[in-house]
């Protein structure tokens, strides 16, 4: 039996997971030019502050959590493409303190031009995924599309009261996050043939795991805020924590965990061009030391796809919530800290 020819899926597509989002600044101008929403109280959560998901009360004791998600390839395996776009996805209800439910598939394919093995291995991949994160698909949609393109609409829920948004941070609370940065600078890199099959298979391993356990890990914890960093970068979405706070943020470089090699991918110029507008949005807002080079700068706004939780939690918790992390075999570092000073805007130490 002859096998099926290996395709190198992200040939597909000219830019590739959450790099191929619509810039920061650009999205940012379109939606200034929306009616305001109609007032809801039931509409906990809404377009206001940039938050990861639309939350909605049913309930004095139960609201639903709702969000989607979907992007071109990001990795060449059909299958680690569908866990990603899974994993990534249901993210958005973690990060707001929701248990996901249920979910829709979001399909686009070029279906008279791929096999449609490569297509059942992508739904095939979400599929388990979704199994282990213990939630229903219940349906979806797809389209034919000259680029392939994958994701899902999730549905979880949430008490009212234990809503984390991105919006909560105080000033004392430190912050932690929960997977190593650097993943759109060698997603980029697989594109470019730079890099080797346990490499590849490490960025991927990043992608595709659940914030699950960090999720359930912080809901014993005086967690004021939290968001998940994905397309806009690290700089990108501390800064939508740091608005919508009204607060400041610090951020320790050298305690920001960076995957291997991302520096010396950087350094050969492959630097994605959704990091770059990462950059160019916040440069405004964010003060980086003198003496850091382009290369570090380029780093902290690299687009991220399925990265972690940022966690603003109460400072006296903070250490005891790390070391449970990482002895649950999360990646997590403690990175900054929120104050007072500079409200909505963020320095990089």
């Amino acid at each position: 039996m002859n096998q099926p020819e290996k395709i190198k899926l992200t040939s597909y597509s000219s830019k590739g997971g959450c790099g191929c989002k619509i810039g920061p600044a650009d999205l940012a101008e379109v939606i200034r030019t929306l009616p305001p929403t109609e007032h809801n109280p039931n509409l906990l959560v809404g377009l206001d502050t940039s938050d990861d998901a639309g939350v909605y009360r049913l309930t004095d004791d139960l609201a639903i959590v709702q969000t989607v998600d979907f992007f071109t390839p990001i990795v060449d395996d059909p299958y680690s493409f569908g866990q990603v776009a899974a994993a990534n996805a249901i993210s958005d209800i973690y990060a707001m303190g929701g248990k996901p439910l249920t979910a829709l598939n979001i399909v686009a394919f070029p279906i008279s031009t791929l096999d449609k093995q490569v297509l059942s291995d992508i739904l095939r991949g979400a599929g388990d995924k979704l199994k282990e994160a213990g939630v229903t698909l219940v349906g979806g949609h797809s389209i034919d599309d000259k680029e392939p393109k994958f994701g899902l609409a999730v549905t979880g829920i949430v008490h009212p009261d234990k809503v984390r948004t991105n919006a909560g941070a105080k000033p004392g609370d430190a912050l932690i996050l929960t997977k190593p940065i650097g993943v759109g600078i060698l997603t980029s890199s697989i594109k470019k043939d730079l890099l080797s099959e346990e490499e590849i298979a490490r960025v991927t391993s990043v992608m595709a795991g659940l914030n699950k356990t960090a999720a359930e890990i912080m809901e014993h914890y005086n967690v004021h805020s939290c968001t998940d960093v994905t397309g806009f970068g690290l700089m990108g979405h501390s800064l939508e924590m740091a608005k919508g706070s009204g607060a400041g943020i610090r951020i320790v470089k050298d305690q920001v965990p960076v995957l291997p090699r991302v520096r010396e991918m950087a350094e050969a110029g492959v630097i994605p061009g959704g990091t770059k507008n990462n950059h160019n949005h916040v440069s405004d807002s964010v003060d980086f030391p003198e003496q850091m080079d382009q290369v570090d700068r380029w780093i902290l706004c690299d687009a991220v796809t399925s990265g972690g939780l940022l966690i603003a939690v109460e400072e006296s918790e903070a250490g005891k919530l790390l070391q449970e992390l990482l002895d649950a075999g999360v990646e997590a570092g403690l990175i900054g800290r929120v104050t007072a000073d500079h409200p909505g805007r963020i320095v990089v130490e």
